[in-house]
């Protein structure tokens, strides 16, 4: 899609739950050693492995600064490199629709498999990029931004729906970690 109509769909997710518009939150798939990431309404990232919190909380360096160099110094933030070892490398999911449930109060937004060129991994972990559908549910929450922490935590629900990962989005719970430097 071009530029505006990749916005316009942003604004589906604006008018729905702007307070959690590309907020991350982050979660763990222990049974398949996954770490899933989700900026909810925009995107949904599976990666190889139990990445660390507090690397999770750096955005990937999607982007290079004015000169066209991108090295780590030209930033006022830090970031995290894109690795270029296949197993390392996130497999991406956008948002291709989301809707509100006025009767449980809960938004129900899916996220298509951004489909790249597959290098093949040598690990023997689960394979992320045979999931081709996300779906992530979560209570809308326009008070949000006063409330600390700032940030959603997210789950890994059960599905029988094949090749479709179910996340619920919302309040951290009791053991669930959200690290604020």
């Amino acid at each position: 899609m071009d530029r505006v109509e990749a916005l316009k769909r942003l604004k589906i997710s604006m008018n729905l739950d702007s307070a959690a518009l590309i907020q991350q939150s982050f979660c763990y798939d222990s049974a398949r050693n996954w770490t899933v990431s989700v900026s909810w309404g925009y995107s949904v990232q599976i990666l190889r492995g139990i990445i660390p919190a507090r690397e999770m909380e750096i955005p990937i360096r999607t982007f290079v600064d004015w000169s066209g160099v991108g090295v780590d110094t030209s930033f006022s933030f830090n970031t995290r490199p894109v690795s270029m070892n296949p197993c390392q490398k996130p497999s991406l999911y956008f948002m291709s629709n989301a809707l509100y449930n006025p009767k449980t109060n809960q938004t129900a937004s899916e996220y298509a498999r951004y489909r790249f060129p597959n290098q093949k991994c040598g690990l023997k972990t689960a394979d992320p990029t045979r999931i081709v559908r996300v779906e992530v549910y979560k209570n809308p929450d326009s008070a949000l931004w006063d409330k600390a922490p700032r940030r959603n935590c997210c789950r890994i629900l059960p599905t029988k729906k094949k090749r479709t990962l179910v996340v619920d989005v919302g309040v951290c719970r009791d053991g669930e970690t959200v690290e604020v430097r």
